[in-house]
């Protein structure tokens, strides 16, 4: 057989390449990065046009962009249903439901924006505005929490344990280093159950991830100085140390940054789960405040 005929054409090779792109482009974390920067864009074109439109609140165009801003606020009650009702169970995994959660929490607030114009009208339509734009407010940080305690965003929850057993792992390579990090090894360990230590205080779970990127950061330019110091000790009585120095030297480094970055991950995991749990307890308040103020802005117009 002609070896011609068993070359397949060269749209068969560019089909999974262009299959996967088309992939990334459509990935979780673009789409929604796409989202931010669209609802970036929109906050910023209303802002700087507001003197130009003439939109009323209470009428016209103004009371149509008050109902379809109100509408997504109150379809986000549906998550709580899903994750909590037993008959919704069935509706579609939750991740897709978190995702609808996340859209209708920046294209709501960002329609009110449109709604009011971007100016703040009587008392109860300040109120129902900035609890709109509080629960919008702690929905991000609450996102930015919730990326950071899993694998991506829609992920499943990165557990303490697999980046514990990393930092077990990390550590047994670090005693056999042959003696270059002897002096400073007692120093790693400390850190590091400093980090698998669970923050006692609120206090501690914001300040924990930067005292410890500091604290690591700084052991690792010492440590490198250090190993740095040794080689050129024993290159000097061995000229195989003397050949290969620059690259025990580098991989000692690497070895170094890939250990402490474990030590930061975990460090991280604990407080931004603190952090999260915390958030729950503050995010719901706020919205059951939105809900009370909104309504009574609407009773407010339809009344008076």
């Amino acid at each position: 057989m002609n070896d011609a005929s068993t070359v397949l054409p060269a749209d068969e090779f560019a089909k999974p390449v262009r299959k996967s792109a088309r992939m990334s482009l459509l990935s979780p974390r673009t789409l929604t990065r796409l989202g931010f920067l669209t609802a970036a864009l929109a906050i910023y074109y209303g802002w700087i046009g507001r003197q130009g439109r003439s939109i009323d609140a209470a009428e016209g165009l103004g009371y149509m962009l008050g109902i379809a801003g109100g509408i997504p606020m109150l379809l986000l009650l549906l998550y709580s249903f899903r994750k909590r009702v037993p008959f919704m169970r069935y509706l579609g995994p939750t991740k897709y439901w978190f995702r609808a959660h996340m859209m209708l929490g920046v294209v709501g607030p960002v329609i009110i924006l449109y709604h009011c114009n971007f100016n703040v009208g009587s008392l109860n339509s300040q109120v129902a505005l900035f609890c709109t734009l509080l629960v919008a407010g702690s929905g991000l940080i609450g996102r930015y929490l919730y990326a950071k305690i899993h694998h991506g965003l829609y992920g499943r929850k990165t557990s303490l344990r697999e980046l514990t057993e990393q930092l077990d792992t990390s550590s047994t390579r670090l005693s056999s280093r042959d003696g270059l990090l002897d002096d400073l090894r007692d120093e790693l360990r400390t850190l590091a159950s400093v980090a698998l230590a669970p923050p006692e205080s609120a206090w501690e779970s914001l300040s924990r991830p930067v005292v410890m990127a500091v604290r690591s950061r700084w052991l690792y330019y010492r440590m490198s100085w250090n190993v740095r110091r040794k080689l050129i000790a024993r290159s000097i009585s061995s000229p195989t140390v003397a050949e290969h120095r620059d690259r025990l030297e580098a991989a000692t480094r690497r070895f170094l940054r890939q250990h402490l970055r474990q030590v930061r991950r975990v460090s991280q995991f604990n407080a931004c789960e603190r952090l999260f749990s915390l958030w729950h307890v503050i995010h719901v308040p706020f919205f059951c405040m939105m809900v009370l103020s909104v309504l009574a802005h609407v009773l407010a117009v339809h009344m008076y």
